[in-house]
């Protein structure tokens, strides 16, 4: 039985529905990451979970006891906000051991469970600093720090990493991966990035206009998007997904039976450049972006269709310059009219299995 289970979850402000009867079930101890674009529902569906919004129609339960309808305060679940929200006054001891105060927990416990906090998240040299004094990433796990004091049954983050830079971001993800490996807590984490919900998640769930598109691994739902949507959403850069129309004769250029209304779609790591005049397309280069360990590079096909190849090697490639483009056949996608998948490439592990 699930841990959590969100029933035919529903939610509304005003006439309009923002949550349209998401079905869910969590066990404990899994990462769950829920990501999808600006205005999809996942904040108000993490703070539905919390008990800050009102649920309108379904059910949730937390290990089988029904908490619908329980006020935040008493649903044995921790948050930890975007905007830190810590008191400005306060020192990070005070901060941290504040929600165990109002509960009147023993002096002598709040002590154990807050230097606890702080030696596991190294914010022991500051227990008496207020906020002010302390760096974006240091308030981050502070706050995540009187999440830990409280000991919740659930985690819940709502893009906690989206105030800080690209160098604490990564630093901070890292933590935060090593920190529900250490205590094996059930957390439901919300974010638009794409990189935290790869590497952060045991499942992800694609949301799009309240309802959930797809579940499952990181690499389930990149290997085996249910639809155009998905697979454009996860993956960075995303998909090239091509109008079939746009490139007269694919079908018989690749052996692919293409519906005349419907979509190919590559990963930028299956399509590869050759010399000018070898392979079936011909491009011309628009943009080469040397990142180091890969490059990603931007090319127009002489029919007008823009495509992103990504390579592991770098190049000598010139803006202007001409090439001949290869596509990996076995790994395109194809989707109807819809974006409904009706074709999945192979996987390494199809690969393997053939090989």
């Amino acid at each position: 039985m699930a841990y959590l289970q969100l029933k035919n979850i529903e939610k509304f402000f005003g006439d309009l529905q923002v949550i349209k009867g998401i079905d869910l079930d969590i066990q404990q101890g899994e990462f769950i990451v829920f990501v999808g674009p600006s205005g999809c529902g996942k904040s108000t569906l993490l703070r539905l979970i919390a008990g800050l919004e009102h649920i309108d129609e379904g059910s949730l339960t937390l290990e089988a006891r029904d908490i619908t309808d329980l006020p935040a305060s008493r649903r044995d679940l921790a948050m930890v906000f975007q905007s830190y929200a810590l008191y400005p006054h306060m020192t990070v001891f005070e901060n941290m051991s504040f929600a165990l105060k109002l509960a009147h927990v023993d002096a002598a416990v709040i002590k154990e469970k807050v230097e606890h906090a702080a030696h596991i998240l190294n914010l022991t040299d500051y227990l008496q600093r207020t906020p002010k004094e302390l760096s974006g990433g240091q308030r981050q796990r502070v706050a995540i720090g009187r999440a830990i004091v409280r000991a919740p049954k659930v985690f819940l983050f709502d893009e906690p990493l989206s105030n800080l830079d690209a160098a604490l971001r990564g630093q901070t993800r890292i933590e935060i991966a090593k920190l529900h490996r250490d205590l094996g807590a059930t957390t439901i984490y919300v974010t638009h990035d794409q990189v935290e919900a790869m590497t952060l998640a045991d499942r992800v769930v694609v949301l799009r206009d309240g309802k959930i598109e797809q579940v499952g691994t990181p690499l389930e739902l990149y290997d085996r998007p249910a639809n155009q949507f998905v697979a454009q959403f996860i993956g960075t850069p995303q998909m090239n997904v091509v109008k079939c129309a746009d490139l007269p004769g694919l079908d018989a250029l690749f052996g692919l039976a293409f519906t005349p209304d419907g979509f190919v779609g590559l990963r930028p790591e299956h399509i590869s450049l050759r010399e000018a005049g070898s392979g079936p397309l011909q491009a011309t280069v628009d943009l080469v972006e040397a990142l180091g360990a890969e490059t990603l590079i931007y090319v127009t096909t002489r029919q007008g269709v823009a495509l992103t190849v990504r390579q592991t090697q770098r190049s000598a490639l010139k803006v202007g310059g001409h090439v001949g483009v290869h596509i990996d056949v076995d790994a395109a996608h194809l989707f109807d009219a819809k974006g409904r998948i009706s074709r999945a490439g192979a996987t390494p592990a199809d690969r393997q299995r053939a090989a």
